[in-house]
């Protein structure tokens, strides 16, 4: 895992080498273990290296044949695609997976990236073809953010590296704003800083260096062609080797290798199977609150560990820790997170890092295979509309109100979400109707102030959120709901994943996120998928036998929660009111002042609303009051 650093200088001059190591220094903790620095031309790579792979001869930038790269990320079937290289002629001088990557672009150009099997993000300069080429892995699970101005394009891991650079300057997006108002995260390209822009994952662009025109492709997409012909345990079987291999090629390590364990289904199911591909014991992590049994899921995670003879390690987050390490996490991040997960997250990769180098974790389950709530209420909708009109609206899933009885305990803690949500809008189109599960601005919009509340856009929100829900190439609703996920929600989930490993020189990697098991499940007709309205279906039957009944058969999903609204209103008032009732905040004039002391006390019904206002002030502190970035280094 490493940070990258690209300046282009589009008048044709040679980048300043310093320029390029200095904003490379600022996400020093991506990568403390070696740096770099390529110029040729009009072009400047920098980079910082995390080693894992290859520790004595992965250096970076690596150029070979005219060809240099910067490389964030592994390439998990490295092994096998060097083996085909060498059957083909290819010698190799290192045993990373950078040389790997580099030789595959030689060979076959830009089509190779579609063949890797990896999280990663990278810049390629062709000294010969005057190209530079940057790409995201298949799920944007590493970032990559470019920033364009008149006289240069600059590229880096993280945007604090580019708001380093003297041409840039740190400004509120107010699309970017809306979005996260309205979803907690932004949509398509766009950033919370104007000017600074996402290359989307599964994207490759290439830009003309003699000219700086610039051109965008995707890459890989799920293709949702049903394949009927297959029955439910075909699936199950192709489902659980894909699974086994998936964990098994992401083992790959020359340091030592953990997993996150919350007790939860996809973290179990990637734990066990981590534990079967190791000869020692495997060490896991997992994190608690004292506040309450409600925010404590070890008993669960204790199953498993016990199950598959893991060792546990477990971190207890603390009010005084949340307190002192909030603005810096809002630093680290650089967009406003969506939800407090981000503080324990951080505290469990924090011991992690203590222990290991590289942590297995289980994100991207949820969104493959159909783990929320919201899918379950929104099949209730549309099973109502076909019991009052006797239209079937998604032939072939065909799940009725009798069906649906059985899982709608899966809803009870969403209650104020469903009653707003079925008393309105029934008969509206399926992409209103998502769009009004997502929507997480009513409740909120009333604490912003006059002002903002008469500028945010609502409809023009929507459009944006309809131009990805209506994009993916399928009638069904259900599909759409899950490929809307894929690729607006998951992303913002693991740009936490993301930051809190990279804060402290971890390596995070999420097994489920295959595109061989994305591309499988797409392909699973949606009645298989989501059989009588049963939330992961197809993944518990993939799993059943790995984990403990006890495990396997919870009803109470919990996602890490946090007790943000008990410590709003008891020993971290003064904290939340030092920040949302700040002077500072009240000159920003986003806030209505009066509505957020109110919120400070409320239930908890409004505790996400909270955390998104406090996400935004300490944002804007880290960011757009500050004068300029400053190198805070790893997390301690």
């Amino acid at each position: 895992m490493c940070g990258l650093v690209g300046i282009i200088n589009l008048d044709g001059s040679t980048p300043d080498a310093a320029l390029a190591d200095r904003l490379a220094a600022v996400i020093r903790h991506r990568g403390p273990d070696d740096s770099g620095i390529y110029t040729h031309g009009n072009v400047a790579l920098a980079h910082r290296r995390l080693a894992i792979i290859d520790l004595k001869t992965g250096h970076q930038p690596m150029r070979i044949g005219g060809v240099a790269v910067v490389f964030n990320g592994e390439i998990y079937n490295y092994i096998e695609l060097r083996n085909e290289l060498e059957r083909r002629g290819a010698s190799f001088s290192t045993a990373s997976d950078t040389e790997v990557l580099l030789r595959m672009y030689l060979e076959y150009g830009m089509e190779f990236v579609a063949r890797l099997n990896g999280m990663f993000a990278f810049l390629l300069h062709d000294e010969r073809r005057g190209l530079l080429i940057a790409a995201r892995d298949h799920f944007g699970i590493k970032p990559l953010y470019v920033h364009r101005s008149e006289r240069c394009l600059v590229f880096a891991s993280e945007i604090k590296a580019i708001l380093s650079h003297p041409e840039v300057r740190a400004e509120v997006d107010p699309d970017g704003l809306n979005d996260y108002l309205t979803f907690q995260y932004t949509l398509g390209t766009a950033t919370m800083f104007k000017g600074v822009r996402k290359v989307l994952p599964a994207h490759l662009e290439v830009f003309d260096l003699s000219n700086g025109s610039s051109t965008s492709r995707r890459y890989w997409q799920p293709r949702y062609d049903i394949d009927h012909s297959r029955d439910e345990a075909s699936f199950v079987e192709e489902l659980k080797f894909l699974l086994r291999d998936s964990v098994r090629v992401q083992m790959r390590s020359d340091v030592p290798v953990g997993a996150y364990l919350s007790g939860g289904l996809d973290s179990s199911a990637v734990t066990l199977l981590a534990a079967a591909e190791t000869p020692h014991a495997l060490t896991t992590f997992t994190g608690a609150f004292r506040e309450g049994p409600e925010f404590d899921e070890t008993e669960h995670a204790r199953a498993v560990a016990q199950r598959c003879g893991a060792t546990m390690e477990i971190a207890y987050p603390t009010l005084r820790e949340f307190i002192d390490l909030m603005p810096q996490l809002a630093y680290h991040m650089d967009e406003p997170a969506a939800g407090p997960g981000l503080f324990p997250q951080f505290i469990v990769s924090r011991l992690a890092a203590g222990r290991v180098k590289v942590c297995l974790g289980g994100q991207g389950g949820d969104e493959i295979f159909g783990g929320y709530a919201r899918y379950v209420i929104a099949y209730l909708d549309q099973a109502l509309k076909s019991a009052i009109d006797g239209v079937d609206r998604e032939s072939g899933l065909g799940i009725t109100l009798a069906d649906l009885g059985p899982n709608l305990k899966y809803v009870n803690q969403y209650v104020p979400l469903l009653k707003r949500f079925l008393a309105q809008g029934l008969f509206d189109e399926p992409a209103l109707r998502y769009f009004s599960l997502m929507d997480r601005s009513e409740g909120s919009l009333d604490a912003f102030s006059p002002d903002f509340r008469r500028a945010y856009d609502r409809r023009a929100v929507f459009a944006r959120f309809q131009s990805v829900f209506d994009a993916a190439d399928t009638p069904s609703y259900y599909n759409r709901m899950l490929n809307y996920d894929l690729m607006t929600s998951l992303p913002a989930l693991l740009q936490v994943e993301d930051r809190v490993s990279m804060a402290v020189s971890l390596e995070s990697r999420v097994p489920l996120l295959d595109a061989r098991i994305v591309e499988l499940v797409a392909r699973v007709p949606p009645a298989i998928k989501f059989k009588g309205g049963e939330m992961k279906y197809l993944f518990k039957r993939a799993i059943r036998d790995l984990l403990p009944p006890t495990v396997l058969n919870r009803k109470d999903k919990m996602g890490f929660p946090v007790p943000l609204q008990q410590w709003a209103r008891g020993a971290a008032r003064d904290f939340f009111q030092d920040i949302l009732l700040s002077q500072r905040a009240r000159q920003r004039g986003l806030f209505d002042t009066a509505a957020v002391s109110r919120l400070i006390t409320q239930d908890a019904a409004y505790s996400r609303v909270l955390w998104g206002m406090l996400q935004l002030e300490l944002w804007h502190r880290e960011f757009i009051d500050a004068a300029g970035v400053q190198t805070r280094g790893r997390m301690n």
